[in-house]
C-alpha cells in the first residue's frame, strides 16, 4: 500500500494478529482520506471484524501502528480510551440504542444533559442542543419521540449522531460503521446511504465502511481495502468499480468459476404445492403451482407481500381463505407444527431474531426442529445428535471447528448454512426463503446458491421471496410480482431471465 498522503486521517500500518497458530491478520496497512468513504470487504475469515476490534482498541495487535491525525500508537497498547480520545467512532452492526427512550434521552445518555449550577438538569438547553444535533444528522422527528417508533434507517442515524454529536462539521473524526444496512430493507438503505454521502461531501467526515452488500459499495465508496486471508490484496478506486469487480477480488478467482451455473429447465411435473384463491394477512386471491425441482421466485417491493405468502404456507400467518394443497392433499395449517408434519421447511427473513438461539451450540440449532428424533426410553440420545451434527458440518460446508460451538461464535454465512442444513437433511418437500442470502459475504452467498440448486435438484419445490433482483435471476425459473398483496406479473423465461426483466416488471407494476 502506498504511503499516507496530505488527506490522510488515519493510517494503520502493518498490523499483524495471531491466535495460536492461525494468523488473522498478515501485516494488514489502510489509509482513509477527509471527505471519503472507505469501503472495507472481504470473506468470512478474512480479517475483517479482528482489524476492526483492534482499531477500537477491545484487541491488541501482535504488532502494527496506527497515526490518526499527527498522533501515533503503537497497537499493542491501544485501548478503547485512546480510540476515543483520537476521534475514532464506532456504530455497531447490533443497536445499542433504547427503544423505550426519547431521542433526547438516547442522545444524551452519555453525560450530555446541560447541567445547571445546583446539578438540576437544564431541559430547555437540553432540548436546543439535540435539536440542533436532530437537524444537523437529518433526524425528522420531535426529540420527544421515542425511538422503538422510528424506522430503522433513523434509529441508525440517532446511533451516528449519538457518536459524532460532541464533534464540530469538518473535525478530523473517523466513524466506522460496521454493516449498517444489514437488517435494512431497500428503501430505508437508500435513506441512510444518501445521508452517509451528505456527511462525507458536505461536513469532509472520513467514514470506513464495512459491508457485504456490493451494490451498496458500488453506489457510495470512493476507495475500496479488499482483505483475503488475512492479508489486504487490493485498494480500489472508485473508477471502473462493479459488483462483478469487487467479488473477484474477494474470491481471488474469477466469477465464472465460482458462482453455480442458473438452473436449467427441468420436465413438467405434477404440481407438489398449490395456493388456491388463498387469502390472509393482507394477502387477496393468491393461486399459484410449484412443481417438484421447482424454484419460484417472489418479487414485489416493501408492503406487497412476499414474505406473508410465505409465512401462509407455513403456518405462521392464518389462512382466512382459500386453499393450500401438497401433493394434491389440502393441508389444515393451525400452526408451523403442522407445516413441519406436512414436510415444509422455513427460513425467515430475521435469521438472529426468528432462525437462531445465538448461546446455543450448533448442534442444538439443528436439532430445534425435530428433537423428538433425540429422545428414546426417555434419555437424550446425545451422541448421536452430535454425531449428525458433525455429518451436516461437512456436508453442507460449515465452518466450525466442533458442533458444540455456539451460533454466536460463527459469521453470518455459517449460521445461514446451519439454518438451512436444519431443513435440507430433512429432506422438505417444500422449502421456504425469505431473503436466503441476506447480509452474508460473496463466497457464502455462492454455498448458499449451491445448496438450494441441489435440494430441487433431488425434487424439493424452493420458493424465494427475495429483493435482491440478481439472486432471483440466477436461481429461479419463474418469478411472480406482488403488489399490494395481490398477483400482479408472472415472468417465465424459456431461455432464462435477468435482472433487467424483474425490475422492469417491478416498475411496471408500480406505475400501473
Amino acid at each position: 500500500m502506498d504511503e499516507a498522503g496530505t488527506g490522510t486521517v488515519l493510517w494503520m500500518t502493518d498490523v499483524v494478529k495471531s491466535f495460536g497458530g492461525n494468523r488473522a491478520l498478515c501485516g494488514v496497512s489502510l489509509g482513509i482520506n477527509r471527505g471519503e468513504i472507505h469501503a472495507l470487504i472481504g470473506g468470512n475469515g478474512s480479517g475483517k471484524s479482528t482489524l476492526l476490534k483492534i482499531l477500537a482498541g477491545v484487541l491488541p495487535a501482535d504488532s502494527g501502528s496506527l497515526k490518526v491525525q499527527d498522533r501515533a500508537w503503537n497497537l499493542r497498547d491501544f485501548t478503547p480510551e485512546a480510540a476515543r480520545e483520537s476521534g475514532l467512532r464506532f456504530v455497531h452492526q447490533q443497536p445499542t440504542v433504547f427503544p423505550s427512550l426519547s431521542i433526547l434521552d438516547n442522545l444524551c445518555i452519555n453525560g450530555q444533559y446541560s447541567i445547571g449550577l445546583m446539578g438540576n438538569i437544564r431541559w430547555g438547553s437540553t432540548r436546543r442542543r439535540v435539536l440542533d444535533t436532530m437537524e444537523r444528522f437529518g433526524i425528522d422527528a420531535s426529540p420527544n419521540q421515542l425511538v422503538g417508533q422510528l424506522s430503522p434507517a433513523m434509529r441508525t442515524m440517532v446511533e451516528i449522531a449519538r457518536a459524532l454529536q460532541g464533534q464540530e462539521p469538518g473535525s478530523q473524526s473517523v466513524l466506522a460503521l460496521d454493516e449498517p444496512t444489514a437488517a435494512l430493507p431497500s428503501r430505508e438503505v437508500e435513506m441512510l446511504l444518501g445521508m452517509l454521502q451528505r456527511f462525507a461531501s458536505q461536513d469532509s467526515q472520513a467514514i470506513l465502511f464495512v459491508t457485504h452488500r456490493l451494490e451498496e459499495i458500488v453506489q457510495v465508496a470512493d476507495r475500496v481495502t479488499v482483505l483475503r486471508d488475512g492479508m489486504d490484496v487490493a485498494t480500489l478506486n472508485r473508477e471502473g468499480l462493479s459488483k462483478a469487480v469487487l467479488a473477484e477480488a474477494i474470491v481471488g478467482r474469477p466469477l465464472e468459476a465460482f458462482f453455480p451455473e442458473p438452473v436449467a429447465q427441468h420436465p413438467a411435473s405434477r404440481p407438489v404445492l398449490e395456493l388456491d384463491c388463498v387469502n390472509g394477512g393482507g394477502v387477496r386471491d393468491l393461486s399459484i403451482a410449484v412443481e417438484a425441482g421447482e424454484v419460484l421466485g417472489i418479487a414485489g417491493h416493501m408492503g406487497s407481500g412476499r414474505s406473508t405468502v410465505l409465512k401462509l404456507i407455513y403456518g405462521a400467518t392464518t389462512v382466512e381463505s382459500g386453499r393450500v394443497c401438497l401433493d394434491g392433499r389440502e393441508l389444515a395449517l393451525h400452526d408451523p407444527e403442522d407445516a413441519i408434519q406436512a414436510g415444509i421447511g422455513y427460513v425467515p427473513e430475521d435469521r438472529l431474531g426468528h432462525a437462531v438461539l445465538p448461546t446455543m451450540s450448533i448442534a442444538d440449532n439443528l436439532a430445534m426442529v425435530s428433537p423428538r428424533d433425540y429422545w428414546k426410553g426417555g434419555r437424550h440420545q446425545r451422541k448421536q445428535e452430535f454425531a449428525d451434527a458433525a455429518a451436516a458440518i461437512k456436508t453442507y460446508g460449515i465452518k466450525a471447528d466442533s458442533p458444540s460451538v455456539p451460533m454466536n461464535s460463527l459469521s453470518g454465512g455459517n449460521q445461514q448454512k446451519v439454518v438451512m442444513a436444519r431443513w435440507l437433511r430433512r429432506g422438505p418437500r417444500v422449502l421456504l426463503l425469505d431473503e436466503p442470502t441476506q447480509a452474508v459475504d460473496v463466497g457464502a452467498r455462492a454455498d448458499l446458491w449451491r445448496l438450494i440448486q441441489d435440494a430441487a435438484a433431488h425434487g424439493t419445490a424452493v420458493v424465494i421471496a427475495s429483493s435482491d433482483l440478481e439472486e432471483l435471476a440466477h436461481l429461479c425459473e419463474r418469478v411472480i410480482v406482488l403488489k399490494e398483496g395481490t398477483l400482479g406479473i408472472e415472468l417465465n423465461g424459456a431461455s432464462g431471465l435477468s435482472e433487467d426483466d424483474i425490475s422492469h416488471a417491478l416498475h411496471d407494476l408500480e406505475a400501473a
